[in-house]
Protein backbone atom coordinates (compact mmCIF):
# COMPACT_ATOMS: atom_id res chain seq x y z
CA UNK A 1 0.00 0.00 0.00
CA UNK A 2 1.35 3.40 -0.69
CA UNK A 3 1.69 5.75 2.07
CA UNK A 4 1.27 9.75 2.02
CA UNK A 5 3.22 11.84 5.02
CA UNK A 6 1.84 12.17 8.25
CA UNK A 7 0.48 15.86 7.75
CA UNK A 8 2.46 17.19 10.33
CA UNK A 9 4.93 19.88 10.33
CA UNK A 10 7.53 20.98 13.47
CA UNK A 11 7.05 24.87 12.76
CA UNK A 12 3.95 26.68 13.39
CA UNK A 13 3.69 26.13 17.57
CA UNK A 14 3.02 29.40 18.81
CA UNK A 15 3.85 31.57 15.57
CA UNK A 16 2.89 34.57 14.64
CA UNK A 17 1.47 34.84 11.11
CA UNK A 18 3.61 37.46 10.13
CA UNK A 19 5.65 39.06 7.13
CA UNK A 20 6.70 36.47 4.82
CA UNK A 21 4.59 33.54 6.33
CA UNK A 22 1.55 35.80 5.92
CA UNK A 23 2.24 36.06 1.88
CA UNK A 24 2.82 32.49 1.88
CA UNK A 25 -0.11 31.93 4.04
CA UNK A 26 -2.52 33.85 1.01
CA UNK A 27 -0.18 32.25 -1.95
CA UNK A 28 -1.23 28.56 -0.17
CA UNK A 29 -4.75 30.09 -0.30
CA UNK A 30 -4.89 30.92 -4.32
CA UNK A 31 -3.19 27.24 -4.90
CA UNK A 32 -5.97 25.62 -3.50
CA UNK A 33 -8.25 27.52 -5.82
CA UNK A 34 -6.01 26.76 -8.81
CA UNK A 35 -5.82 22.99 -7.66
CA UNK A 36 -9.46 22.53 -7.13
CA UNK A 37 -9.73 23.44 -10.42
CA UNK A 38 -7.70 21.88 -12.35
CA UNK A 39 -8.43 18.84 -10.94
CA UNK A 40 -12.31 19.53 -11.99
CA UNK A 41 -12.18 20.79 -14.99
CA UNK A 42 -11.58 16.98 -16.55
CA UNK A 43 -15.86 17.16 -15.68
CA UNK A 44 -15.98 19.55 -19.05
CA UNK A 45 -12.58 18.78 -20.86
CA UNK A 46 -14.48 14.97 -21.25
CA UNK A 47 -17.39 15.94 -23.14
CA UNK A 48 -15.60 18.00 -25.69
CA UNK A 49 -12.70 15.78 -26.41
CA UNK A 50 -15.58 13.21 -26.45
CA UNK A 51 -17.77 14.87 -29.30
CA UNK A 52 -14.41 15.67 -31.01
CA UNK A 53 -12.98 12.20 -31.17
CA UNK A 54 -15.92 10.36 -31.31
CA UNK A 55 -15.27 8.72 -28.13
CA UNK A 56 -17.65 6.04 -26.62
CA UNK A 57 -18.37 6.57 -22.57
CA UNK A 58 -15.42 4.17 -21.89
CA UNK A 59 -13.06 6.09 -23.75
CA UNK A 60 -14.04 9.40 -23.13
CA UNK A 61 -13.91 8.35 -18.77
CA UNK A 62 -10.10 7.27 -19.69
CA UNK A 63 -9.65 11.26 -19.18
CA UNK A 64 -9.88 10.14 -15.27
CA UNK A 65 -8.27 7.20 -15.40
CA UNK A 66 -5.20 8.91 -16.63
CA UNK A 67 -5.70 11.79 -13.99
CA UNK A 68 -6.41 9.92 -10.72
CA UNK A 69 -4.17 6.74 -11.95
CA UNK A 70 -1.30 9.26 -10.78
CA UNK A 71 -2.58 9.11 -7.02
CA UNK A 72 -1.58 5.67 -6.71
CA UNK A 73 1.42 5.65 -8.43
CA UNK A 74 3.26 8.90 -7.47
CA UNK A 75 2.10 8.98 -3.29
CA UNK A 76 4.65 7.29 -2.24
CA UNK A 77 7.59 8.58 -4.29
CA UNK A 78 6.01 12.10 -3.62
CA UNK A 79 6.18 11.57 -0.24
CA UNK A 80 9.80 10.56 0.07
CA UNK A 81 11.13 13.25 -2.21
CA UNK A 82 9.58 16.03 -0.43
CA UNK A 83 10.69 14.32 2.48
CA UNK A 84 14.23 14.47 1.13
CA UNK A 85 14.43 17.81 -0.31
CA UNK A 86 11.84 20.06 1.75
CA UNK A 87 8.49 21.73 1.01
CA UNK A 88 9.87 24.40 -0.76
CA UNK A 89 11.88 22.58 -3.57
CA UNK A 90 9.35 19.75 -3.35
CA UNK A 91 6.68 22.44 -4.24
CA UNK A 92 8.60 24.11 -6.57
CA UNK A 93 9.22 20.61 -8.68
CA UNK A 94 5.19 20.33 -8.15
CA UNK A 95 4.41 23.49 -9.91
CA UNK A 96 6.36 23.06 -12.60
CA UNK A 97 5.59 19.31 -13.21
CA UNK A 98 1.87 21.02 -13.88
CA UNK A 99 3.18 23.27 -15.87
CA UNK A 100 5.20 21.08 -18.22
CA UNK A 101 1.75 18.95 -18.13
CA UNK A 102 0.13 21.77 -19.07
CA UNK A 103 2.32 22.73 -21.78
CA UNK A 104 2.09 19.36 -23.55
CA UNK A 105 -1.69 20.06 -24.28
CA UNK A 106 -0.25 22.31 -26.54
CA UNK A 107 1.35 19.62 -28.95
CA UNK A 108 -1.39 17.53 -27.90
CA UNK A 109 -3.98 20.23 -29.66
CA UNK A 110 -1.99 20.22 -32.92
CA UNK A 111 -1.30 16.28 -32.92
CA UNK A 112 -5.68 15.56 -33.00
CA UNK A 113 -4.35 12.56 -31.42
CA UNK A 114 -6.88 12.15 -28.13
CA UNK A 115 -4.21 10.01 -26.06
CA UNK A 116 -1.93 12.59 -26.06
CA UNK A 117 -4.00 14.36 -24.04
CA UNK A 118 -3.93 11.62 -21.88
CA UNK A 119 -0.39 11.62 -21.29
CA UNK A 120 -0.63 15.61 -20.31
CA UNK A 121 -2.97 15.01 -17.91
CA UNK A 122 -0.81 11.72 -16.29
CA UNK A 123 1.77 14.37 -16.28
CA UNK A 124 -0.55 16.94 -14.74
CA UNK A 125 -2.13 14.24 -12.17
CA UNK A 126 1.64 13.22 -11.07
CA UNK A 127 2.57 17.14 -10.35
CA UNK A 128 -0.75 17.94 -8.23
CA UNK A 129 0.33 14.42 -6.16
CA UNK A 130 3.50 16.26 -5.26
CA UNK A 131 1.51 19.10 -4.48
CA UNK A 132 -1.05 17.53 -1.99
CA UNK A 133 1.38 15.74 0.05
CA UNK A 134 2.72 19.24 1.12
CA UNK A 135 -0.14 21.81 0.78
CA UNK A 136 -1.95 20.73 4.13
CA UNK A 137 0.76 20.81 6.75
CA UNK A 138 2.90 23.79 5.35
CA UNK A 139 -0.74 25.59 6.15
CA UNK A 140 -0.72 24.08 9.68
CA UNK A 141 2.81 25.83 9.70
CA UNK A 142 2.38 28.76 8.34
CA UNK A 143 0.75 30.23 11.83
CA UNK A 144 -0.35 29.47 15.65
CA UNK A 145 -0.97 25.44 16.56
CA UNK A 146 -4.60 26.69 17.99
CA UNK A 147 -5.68 28.08 14.61
CA UNK A 148 -4.58 25.69 12.28
CA UNK A 149 -8.02 23.81 12.05
CA UNK A 150 -9.59 27.09 10.98
CA UNK A 151 -7.13 27.51 8.06
CA UNK A 152 -7.27 24.25 6.60
CA UNK A 153 -10.92 25.26 6.30
CA UNK A 154 -10.33 28.61 5.02
CA UNK A 155 -8.61 26.60 2.38
CA UNK A 156 -10.63 24.07 1.55
CA UNK A 157 -12.65 26.70 0.86
CA UNK A 158 -10.71 28.32 -1.33
CA UNK A 159 -10.39 24.86 -3.29
CA UNK A 160 -14.51 24.57 -3.16
CA UNK A 161 -14.48 28.01 -4.89
CA UNK A 162 -12.06 27.20 -7.09
CA UNK A 163 -13.91 24.30 -8.86
CA UNK A 164 -17.38 26.06 -9.14
CA UNK A 165 -15.63 29.13 -10.81
CA UNK A 166 -13.39 27.24 -12.92
CA UNK A 167 -15.67 24.68 -14.03
CA UNK A 168 -18.66 27.36 -15.10
CA UNK A 169 -16.05 29.63 -17.05
CA UNK A 170 -14.12 26.14 -18.35
CA UNK A 171 -18.16 25.26 -19.73
CA UNK A 172 -18.40 28.37 -21.11
CA UNK A 173 -14.91 28.40 -22.73
CA UNK A 174 -14.53 24.83 -24.03
CA UNK A 175 -18.22 24.05 -24.82
CA UNK A 176 -19.75 27.23 -25.76
CA UNK A 177 -17.94 28.13 -28.78
CA UNK A 178 -17.56 24.69 -31.43
CA UNK A 179 -17.95 25.35 -34.98
CA UNK A 180 -21.30 23.21 -35.10
CA UNK A 181 -19.98 20.60 -37.66
CA UNK A 182 -20.70 17.25 -36.75
CA UNK A 183 -17.02 15.41 -36.73
CA UNK A 184 -19.04 12.28 -37.88
CA UNK A 185 -19.41 13.65 -41.30
CA UNK A 186 -15.64 14.11 -41.64
CA UNK A 187 -12.78 12.19 -42.33
CA UNK A 188 -9.20 11.98 -43.31
CA UNK A 189 -7.34 15.97 -43.39
CA UNK A 190 -10.97 17.59 -42.95
CA UNK A 191 -11.50 15.56 -39.61
CA UNK A 192 -7.85 16.23 -38.51
CA UNK A 193 -7.98 19.85 -39.57
CA UNK A 194 -11.35 20.20 -37.53
CA UNK A 195 -10.15 18.59 -34.91
CA UNK A 196 -6.84 20.70 -34.63
CA UNK A 197 -8.91 24.07 -34.85
CA UNK A 198 -11.79 22.34 -32.43
CA UNK A 199 -8.77 21.83 -29.65
CA UNK A 200 -7.10 25.18 -29.60
CA UNK A 201 -9.20 26.48 -27.38
CA UNK A 202 -7.90 23.79 -24.60
CA UNK A 203 -4.30 24.14 -26.07
CA UNK A 204 -4.60 28.05 -24.85
CA UNK A 205 -6.45 27.68 -22.06
CA UNK A 206 -3.78 25.51 -20.27
CA UNK A 207 -1.24 27.21 -21.49
CA UNK A 208 -2.17 29.94 -19.50
CA UNK A 209 -2.23 27.73 -16.46
CA UNK A 210 1.50 26.72 -17.41
CA UNK A 211 2.28 29.99 -17.06
CA UNK A 212 0.44 30.83 -13.37
CA UNK A 213 1.92 27.72 -12.41
CA UNK A 214 5.48 29.09 -13.50
CA UNK A 215 4.85 32.19 -11.47
CA UNK A 216 4.33 30.76 -8.21
CA UNK A 217 6.79 28.62 -8.03
CA UNK A 218 9.05 31.56 -8.72
CA UNK A 219 7.10 33.35 -5.62
CA UNK A 220 7.59 30.31 -3.80
CA UNK A 221 11.04 29.99 -3.89
CA UNK A 222 11.29 33.88 -3.48
CA UNK A 223 9.44 33.34 -0.01
CA UNK A 224 10.93 30.16 0.54
CA UNK A 225 12.46 31.59 4.04
CA UNK A 226 8.99 31.71 5.44
CA UNK A 227 9.67 27.87 5.69
CA UNK A 228 12.82 27.59 6.99
CA UNK A 229 11.31 25.53 10.11
CA UNK A 230 9.02 23.57 8.36
CA UNK A 231 10.05 20.29 8.49
CA UNK A 232 8.92 17.43 6.13
CA UNK A 233 7.97 14.39 7.69
CA UNK A 234 9.53 11.43 7.21
CA UNK A 235 7.25 8.34 5.07
CA UNK A 236 7.29 5.50 7.24
CA UNK A 237 5.95 3.08 5.10
CA UNK A 238 7.23 -0.69 6.59
CA UNK A 239 3.95 -1.85 8.20
CA UNK A 240 1.73 -0.04 6.18
CA UNK A 241 0.44 -3.45 4.54
CA UNK A 242 0.36 -5.03 7.57
CA UNK A 243 -1.76 -2.32 9.43
CA UNK A 244 -4.29 -2.75 6.21
CA UNK A 245 -4.78 -6.25 6.35
CA UNK A 246 -5.13 -6.57 10.38
CA UNK A 247 -7.48 -3.68 11.34
CA UNK A 248 -11.16 -3.85 9.39
CA UNK A 249 -11.66 -0.21 10.11
CA UNK A 250 -9.12 0.75 7.83
CA UNK A 251 -9.72 -1.83 5.17
CA UNK A 252 -13.37 -0.41 5.17
CA UNK A 253 -12.55 3.18 5.44
CA UNK A 254 -10.03 2.87 2.89
CA UNK A 255 -12.86 0.94 0.68
CA UNK A 256 -15.27 4.00 1.27
CA UNK A 257 -13.00 6.42 0.26
CA UNK A 258 -12.37 4.38 -2.70
CA UNK A 259 -16.03 4.69 -3.32
CA UNK A 260 -16.61 8.09 -2.81
CA UNK A 261 -14.39 9.56 -4.60
CA UNK A 262 -15.14 7.09 -7.52
CA UNK A 263 -19.11 8.10 -7.44
CA UNK A 264 -18.59 11.43 -7.10
CA UNK A 265 -15.89 11.58 -9.98
CA UNK A 266 -18.47 9.50 -12.29
CA UNK A 267 -21.13 11.63 -11.71
CA UNK A 268 -19.28 14.79 -12.12
CA UNK A 269 -17.50 13.22 -15.07
CA UNK A 270 -21.19 12.23 -16.96
CA UNK A 271 -23.27 14.98 -15.89
CA UNK A 272 -23.13 16.81 -18.94
CA UNK A 273 -23.75 13.38 -20.90
CA UNK A 274 -26.35 12.60 -18.89
CA UNK A 275 -28.27 15.94 -18.77
CA UNK A 276 -27.98 16.63 -22.75
CA UNK A 277 -29.54 13.14 -23.20
CA UNK A 278 -33.21 13.62 -25.23
CA UNK A 279 -34.62 11.19 -22.65
CA UNK A 280 -32.71 13.87 -19.25
CA UNK A 281 -33.64 16.91 -20.28
CA UNK A 282 -32.05 17.34 -23.63
CA UNK A 283 -30.29 20.89 -22.89
CA UNK A 284 -26.97 22.20 -24.52
CA UNK A 285 -23.78 21.06 -23.48
CA UNK A 286 -23.22 24.53 -22.28
CA UNK A 287 -26.68 24.93 -20.09
CA UNK A 288 -25.38 21.38 -18.22
CA UNK A 289 -21.67 22.77 -18.02
CA UNK A 290 -23.39 25.37 -15.66
CA UNK A 291 -25.52 22.93 -14.07
CA UNK A 292 -22.18 20.59 -13.63
CA UNK A 293 -20.83 24.00 -11.34
CA UNK A 294 -24.36 23.74 -9.14
CA UNK A 295 -23.33 19.96 -8.50
CA UNK A 296 -19.59 20.94 -7.62
CA UNK A 297 -21.24 23.94 -5.56
CA UNK A 298 -23.24 22.11 -3.46
CA UNK A 299 -20.43 20.44 -1.88
CA UNK A 300 -18.76 23.93 -1.35
CA UNK A 301 -22.30 24.94 0.62
CA UNK A 302 -22.41 21.84 2.01
CA UNK A 303 -19.15 22.14 3.66
CA UNK A 304 -20.72 25.51 5.15
CA UNK A 305 -23.33 23.59 7.35
CA UNK A 306 -21.04 20.05 8.06
CA UNK A 307 -19.54 21.05 10.91
CA UNK A 308 -22.72 22.01 12.99
CA UNK A 309 -24.13 18.51 11.56
CA UNK A 310 -21.33 16.42 12.94
CA UNK A 311 -21.40 18.51 16.09
CA UNK A 312 -25.17 17.75 16.95
CA UNK A 313 -24.95 14.11 15.31
CA UNK A 314 -22.65 10.81 15.35
CA UNK A 315 -20.45 11.06 12.40
CA UNK A 316 -21.29 7.45 11.56
CA UNK A 317 -25.46 8.37 11.41
CA UNK A 318 -24.79 11.47 9.61
CA UNK A 319 -22.29 9.74 6.64
CA UNK A 320 -25.22 6.85 6.43
CA UNK A 321 -28.11 9.42 6.16
CA UNK A 322 -25.82 11.81 3.46
CA UNK A 323 -25.11 8.52 1.80
CA UNK A 324 -28.79 7.09 2.00
CA UNK A 325 -30.10 10.58 0.69
CA UNK A 326 -27.63 10.46 -2.67
CA UNK A 327 -28.85 6.68 -3.13
CA UNK A 328 -33.00 7.99 -3.00
CA UNK A 329 -31.38 11.48 -5.81
CA UNK A 330 -29.94 8.82 -7.49
CA UNK A 331 -32.98 6.70 -7.96
CA UNK A 332 -35.40 9.39 -8.38
CA UNK A 333 -33.14 11.01 -11.04
CA UNK A 334 -33.34 7.75 -13.09
CA UNK A 335 -37.00 6.85 -12.21
CA UNK A 336 -37.88 10.22 -13.74
CA UNK A 337 -37.05 12.40 -16.97
CA UNK A 338 -37.06 16.25 -17.82
CA UNK A 339 -36.08 19.00 -14.76
CA UNK A 340 -36.94 16.01 -12.05
CA UNK A 341 -34.33 13.77 -13.21
CA UNK A 342 -31.17 16.74 -13.78
CA UNK A 343 -31.58 18.55 -10.50
CA UNK A 344 -32.09 15.55 -8.66
CA UNK A 345 -28.75 13.52 -9.79
CA UNK A 346 -26.98 17.43 -9.48
CA UNK A 347 -28.47 17.83 -5.46
CA UNK A 348 -26.01 14.58 -5.24
CA UNK A 349 -23.59 17.25 -5.12
CA UNK A 350 -24.61 19.05 -1.95
CA UNK A 351 -24.52 15.46 -0.03
CA UNK A 352 -21.17 14.29 -1.13
CA UNK A 353 -19.84 17.45 0.89
CA UNK A 354 -19.41 15.66 3.86
CA UNK A 355 -18.10 12.16 3.16
CA UNK A 356 -14.72 12.82 2.47
CA UNK A 357 -14.09 14.18 5.93
CA UNK A 358 -16.13 11.65 7.81
CA UNK A 359 -14.88 8.74 6.35
CA UNK A 360 -11.12 9.46 6.48
CA UNK A 361 -11.61 10.47 10.69
CA UNK A 362 -14.12 7.09 11.12
CA UNK A 363 -11.60 5.15 9.22
CA UNK A 364 -8.11 6.25 11.59
CA UNK A 365 -10.32 6.79 14.52
CA UNK A 366 -8.19 5.22 17.68
CA UNK A 367 -4.83 4.90 15.90
CA UNK A 368 -1.92 6.58 17.13
CA UNK A 369 1.33 5.36 15.90
CA UNK A 370 -0.38 3.63 13.18
CA UNK A 371 -2.06 7.08 11.98
CA UNK A 372 0.37 8.39 9.65
CA UNK A 373 0.31 4.92 7.91
CA UNK A 374 -3.18 4.70 8.10
CA UNK A 375 -3.79 7.98 5.99
CA UNK A 376 -1.51 6.88 3.31
CA UNK A 377 -3.59 4.23 2.90
CA UNK A 378 -6.69 6.51 2.38
CA UNK A 379 -5.04 8.85 0.52
CA UNK A 380 -4.20 5.96 -2.01
CA UNK A 381 -7.70 4.89 -2.22
CA UNK A 382 -8.30 7.75 -3.86
CA UNK A 383 -7.80 6.03 -6.93
CA UNK A 384 -11.57 4.94 -7.12
CA UNK A 385 -11.38 8.26 -9.43
CA UNK A 386 -9.54 6.49 -11.76
CA UNK A 387 -11.45 3.31 -12.03
CA UNK A 388 -15.21 3.85 -11.00
CA UNK A 389 -15.70 6.01 -13.57
CA UNK A 390 -14.26 4.29 -16.90
CA UNK A 391 -16.54 1.12 -15.12
CA UNK A 392 -19.36 3.49 -15.18
CA UNK A 393 -18.54 4.52 -19.04
CA UNK A 394 -18.59 0.67 -19.54
CA UNK A 395 -22.06 0.20 -18.09
CA UNK A 396 -23.07 3.14 -19.69
CA UNK A 397 -21.72 2.31 -23.10
CA UNK A 398 -23.90 -1.03 -22.69
CA UNK A 399 -26.96 -0.50 -20.73
CA UNK A 400 -27.74 3.53 -21.29
CA UNK A 401 -26.56 6.28 -19.08
CA UNK A 402 -29.79 5.61 -16.79
CA UNK A 403 -28.88 2.21 -15.73
CA UNK A 404 -25.13 2.90 -15.56
CA UNK A 405 -26.27 4.88 -12.30
CA UNK A 406 -26.04 1.91 -10.53
CA UNK A 407 -22.47 2.16 -10.36
CA UNK A 408 -22.33 4.74 -7.84
CA UNK A 409 -25.95 3.60 -6.08
CA UNK A 410 -23.62 0.33 -5.37
CA UNK A 411 -20.77 2.81 -4.25
CA UNK A 412 -23.29 4.98 -1.95
CA UNK A 413 -24.59 1.82 -0.24
CA UNK A 414 -21.33 0.69 0.42
CA UNK A 415 -20.55 3.94 2.24
CA UNK A 416 -23.86 4.03 3.91
CA UNK A 417 -23.33 0.23 5.61
CA UNK A 418 -19.51 1.95 6.75
CA UNK A 419 -21.45 4.57 8.43
CA UNK A 420 -23.70 2.34 10.70
CA UNK A 421 -20.68 -0.23 11.59
CA UNK A 422 -18.89 2.99 12.52
CA UNK A 423 -21.49 4.26 14.30
CA UNK A 424 -21.67 1.11 16.46
CA UNK A 425 -18.15 0.70 17.30
CA UNK A 426 -17.54 4.23 18.21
Amino acid sequence: MALAPSGNATAGDGMKIEGKARSVLFLTFAVFFILGGVTNINDVLIPKLKNLYQLSHFEANLVQFAFFMSYALFSIPAGMLVARIGYVRGFVAGFLVVAAGALLFLPAANSGIYASFLAALFVIGGGITLLQVGMNPVTIALGPKETSHSRLTFAQLFNSIGVFLMVYGGAELMLGKESGVDPSTLSGTALQAHRVAESAVIGHAYMWLAAAMAAIAGLFWFWRSALDKAEAADVKVGGTLALFLNNARVRFGALCIFTYVGAEVAIGSNLIAYLTDDGVMGITAVEAGRMLALYWGGAMVGRFFGGFVLRMFKPGLVLTAFAATAIALILLSGMSSGAIAGWSLVLVGFFNSLMFPTIFSLGTEGLTDDAPRASGIMCTAIVGGALVPPLFGLVADGAGLKLALVVPIICYAIIATFGLWAAKRA
